[in-house]
Parts: C-alpha cells; structure tokens; sequence
C-alpha cells in the first residue's frame, strides 16, 4: 500500500483553507461522511443486536439465569472497549478506505453466527459468550470511523459533522431494539431461515406462540455486504499518517487533557451506551413480572432514540455556543434525572404500573443528557487537540466509553443481586456524574478555565 497510490490516498488535503474547503474538499467529505456514518449505523445494529435478542433467549428453551443473561449483554460492551483501542491507530496507518471496507464486512461474522445458535437451543452458554463477544466488533468500528470524520472538515464544522456521524450511527440501536419485535413476528424468508421457534410468554395464561427469532440476525446480512463495498469502490484516504509509536504521544502522562476527556466520555457515551444494552433487561427485571407488565422491547427503543437525536440535534448548538458549557449543562441533567430515578425502582404489585410512566420519563431524561454530552464533548476534543492528535483521542475516549454496556450490565446485575433493584449503581453514577461536572467546569467551561472550548 503507498500513500500516493491514487485509488486508496488523496495527495493533499487541506480543509482548513476555504478556497480548498469550498472547490475541492466539501463535496469529497460530505458524500465521505455519507457512506461511513450509513457503515457506522450497521455497526452500532450488530453492536447491539444482543440486547435485542437475550430478552427473548429464556422464552424460545435456552436454559439462562437472569446473571447469564446480563452476561451476555454485557459482553459485547467488554469486546467493544478491547477492539476500540485497536481502531484508535488503524487510519493513520491504513487509510479510511481500507478500515471502513473491511471492518464492515467483518461484522458477517458475529451476525452469522446468532442467526445458526438462536435456532438450537442445546447451543452451549460458551458459544453464546463467544458470539456476544464477536458483536463487539460493531462497537469497535467507531473509533476509526470517527477520527477518519474528525480528519475531512474544518474544525468549526467537526462538531456538526460529527454529531451527526455519531447520531445517526447510535441510530442503529434503535433501529435494532423496534425491528426486532416486529420481524421476528412472521416467516419473513420462508423455509430459507428455518423453522419456527416456539416463545412461551413470562405472564401466566397467555398462550404459546411462533416466533422466528433468527430474523432478527439475517436481516441485516444484505446491507452489510452492500455498504461495505461501497465504502471499499467509493472511499479515499486523507494524508495524514503515522505509525503506532507516533501516535502514542496523546497518552503522555504531561497531557492531562487526555485523562480528562475519557472521564468526561465516560460519563456521557459509557451512559448512552451502557443504558442502552441494559434497559429492556432492567425492564424485564422490576416490571414485565408485574401484572399487565409490558414487553421490553415495545419500550426500549426509546432510550437509544432519543439519545441519538439529542446527539444530532446538539452538534450544532455546541458549534455555537461552545462544547464545554453544553457538556456542563449535560452533566448536571444527567445527575438530576439518575437520583430521581431510583424513586421508581421498587415497583410491586399494587402500585408498580402506576410508577412505570415516571420511570420511563426519567431513563429517556438519562438517554437525552447523555445524547447531548456525546455531541458537546466531540466539539471539545478537535479544539484542545492538534487533528491528528484530536483523531487519537477521539478513538481513545470512544474505546474507553463502549465499555459502558459491559460495566453497566455487570454492576447493575450485580445491584439486582444484591439489594433486588439497581439503585446501587444508580447511587454510584451519580457520584460520578457530580466529579466530571467539577473537572469539566474547571478546565473548560469556566471564565479563565485552562482550555476552554
């Protein structure tokens, strides 16, 4: 591979001069950041097809515990964080072209293999961890895909081109969460995707029914091999390079703001996505048990909805006003909705569905601040940061945060065990809602703040 091989690298690049932004640039990275955000939304779908599909796994004969549950959609948040940290380096050594391509077709992998092991439930619990594992690679794909983003516009456009990169990307989630119920409903491909599962309900007295719960993982085989063909035929490389050891330097110990922004992440993206791989389950656990209790997945979509919306929707507004002072904003929203919350998750038989609306209002509150924080605290990194430095850091805060759905499935499960609600965790989030509101303010936000942006 050369860097001035033409079919793969551009031979300059240069956004920040508006003659070139105008003649040359705009075209090449609006229709750039077009195809890669459409690869992202596949990505964040296989990402989070588990937590679709667990719900589900103990009605259709898999022999799970609520614990190997939580497990299982965990383990895609774990894998995530592990396969982030690889993409953080791989653009500015392979090229956008090459990254978007293979780390697309990639994800046949995992998708494939739900789509044989829903279909046996004799399927052993390691294989199952195994392939929640490999969904992971979806989560992955975001911290190359975002810092390619972050390298294609000038910086008073990145907020905005990457909000909505990201949010339409965490679109995905939602697509997978409202798809699912609905296309596991009938025999969408015929005999082609097998047979039939028979989904016994949780409530008492509601009759047996079919379900083709393997639907919900071939869906999504054509688009895969669609949109990463087009990224491979479609795509090009900026010339911004280096090796592995160059791009080290953003975690020199000298450089706080490194630190910084992962925490600051963490509090918003860890939130956003570790929310979204537990809320069907948190669900399940306090209400569907409940007379007249509700299906999860008619629910669950709404968190991730409006999450990425909130994202969009924010992008432009941190490019206005400045990301530290949404981010902080962000925050304080996310720390008011967590505490208030933990009213509403002790629901029981008599009162328990009168409290469900409250508890809904109050986790879409969670997943909009959250949406916001992720938008505002990508508008903050490319103004502290050099762009290829801000590129690492991008990918380095984003491999941190996509632990979120593994840290929060297992600290919520583990609360559940414990004390039979999850307020624990809830109690501890907010804590640390409450110290990065403080870092934020100080080094960002505030009248002769250090780095303010």
């Amino acid at each position: 591979m050369s860097e001035h091989n033409p079919r793969t690298w551009l031979s300059t690049w240069t956004p920040e001069d508006p003659t070139f932004w105008e003649n040359t640039a705009k075209p090449l990275a609006w229709k750039t950041l077009t195809i890669t955000t459409l690869n992202l939304m596949m990505a964040f779908i296989v990402w989070f097809v588990v937590s679709a599909l667990v719900v589900r796994l103990p009605n259709i004969g898999f022999k799970l515990t609520a614990s190997q549950t939580f497990w299982l959609a965990a383990m895609p948040g774990l894998a995530a964080g592990i396969f982030r940290a690889i993409h953080t380096f791989l653009v500015p050594i392979y090229g956008t072209r090459h990254v978007i391509a293979f780390s697309t077709l990639s994800l046949l992998i995992p998708i494939v293999g739900w789509f044989y092991a829903i279909q046996d439930p004799t399927t052993p619990y390691w294989v199952l961890l195994l392939l929640s594992f490999l969904a992971g690679l979806g989560g992955g794909n975001f911290s190359s895909f975002m810092p390619s983003t972050s390298l294609f516009f000038p910086k008073r456009l990145q907020g905005t081109a990457l909000a909505i990169q990201a949010g339409i990307g965490n679109f995905g989630v939602s697509v997978v969460q409202f798809l699912t119920p609905w296309i596991i409903g009938f025999a969408l491909f015929g005999t082609l995707a097998g047979e039939a599962q028979t989904f016994v309900p949780s409530i008492p007295g509601m009759p047996p029914r079919p379900m083709w719960l393997q639907n919900a993982a071939l869906i999504y085989v054509p688009f895969i091999v669609v949109f990463g063909i087009a990224a491979w035929f479609l795509l090009k490389s900026v010339p911004v390079r280096a090796n592995f050891r160059e791009q080290l330097d953003v975690f020199h110990v000298s450089n706080l703001h490194g630190f910084w922004m992962t925490s600051l992440y963490l509090m918003t993206f860890g939130s956003f996505s570790g929310f979204a791989a537990t809320f069907p389950l948190m669900i399940k656990q306090m209400y569907t048990v409940l007379p007249g209790g509700p299906d999860p997945l008619k629910y669950a979509f709404l968190g991730p909805l409006v999450g990425a919306a909130a994202r969009v929707l924010a992008g432009p507004i941190s490019d206005k006003l400045g990301g530290a002072i949404v981010t902080h904003w962000s925050g304080i929203g996310l720390l008011i909705c967590t505490i208030a919350v933990t009213f509403y998750t002790h629901p029981d038989a008599a009162t328990g569905m009168t409290q469900f609306p409250l508890f809904i209002g109050l986790m879409l509150g969670v997943f909009f601040f959250s949406g916001v924080g992720n938008a505002s605290t990508f508008k903050q990194m490319p103004m502290i940061f050099e762009p290829r430095q801000a590129g690492g850091i991008i990918g380095w805060t984003a491999a941190m945060a996509s632990f979120g759905p593994f840290i929060y499935g297992m600290l919520i499960g583990w609360s559940f065990a414990a004390t039979g609600s999850p307020n624990a965790f809830f109690y501890a989030a907010a804590l640390f809602y409450l110290f990065n509101i403080g870092i934020n303010w100080w080094y960002y936000a505030r009248k002769g703040a250090e780095k303010p942006c």
